[in-house]
């Protein structure tokens, strides 16, 4: 019966944390020693290409001198790393098949039961598919070293976009930039 009771409540929780999940996944050349960086700045013409509105782009960057202020980063005209950035957007289609209903039949006529009226009585119903779309937006934040103008590290996040609301949107590029500098530095062990 617990079970039973559990179930509504664990659909609920899923969908509710698939909707604010942000999938995370990162990249980092091994042999670079990640604690030499202290100093930062913004590679602009890798930022001018990223296809996206001027005013998110402000948003993202925003976001970004956040995460690199709170990790005990600089912002330097000399710096030793720059921080480029480039975005790619899919529309996710997701078909659900709804097809339950009911259905029976009844009396000692139906065919099922071979009554010797030989009908069938019954009632029933079905339901159909269920599209749903959400536009699918992928965020890479690049750091590139900047004496050897080298990709050291590339951190990137998928989540649906929020386009309605500017405050939703807000917050949603900030959580979007704050769970990909969560894997910044790489863990290594060796360095």
């Amino acid at each position: 019966m617990k079970t039973v009771r559990l179930l509504p409540l664990l659909a609920i929780v899923f969908l509710i944390s698939s909707c604010s999940t942000v999938r995370v996944a990162s990249d980092y050349d091994q042999d670079v020693n990640f604690t030499e960086y202290k100093t930062y700045a913004f590679y602009k013409p890798g930022i001018d290409q990223a296809d996206i509105s001027d005013l998110d782009k402000k948003r993202i960057l925003r976001a970004i001198e956040t995460e690199m202020d709170a990790k005990g980063f600089t912002k330097s005209q000399n710096p030793e790393i720059l921080v480029s950035i480039f975005t790619k957007a899919n529309e996710r289609v997701d078909v659900y098949q709804n097809n339950w209903g009911w259905g029976g039949m009844w009396g000692p006529w139906g065919g099922a039961w071979g009554g010797p009226w030989g009908g069938m009585w019954g009632w029933g119903g079905a339901f159909g598919n269920t599209v749903s779309r959400t536009t699918q937006g992928t965020l890479y934040i690049d750091l590139i070293d900047a004496s050897k103008k080298q990709l050291v590290w590339q951190g990137q996040g998928t989540a649906p976009l929020v386009s309605n609301n500017i405050d939703k949107r807000n917050e949603r590029i900030r959580e979007i930039v704050r769970e990909i500098m969560t894997v910044y530095p790489p863990n290594v062990a060796s360095n």
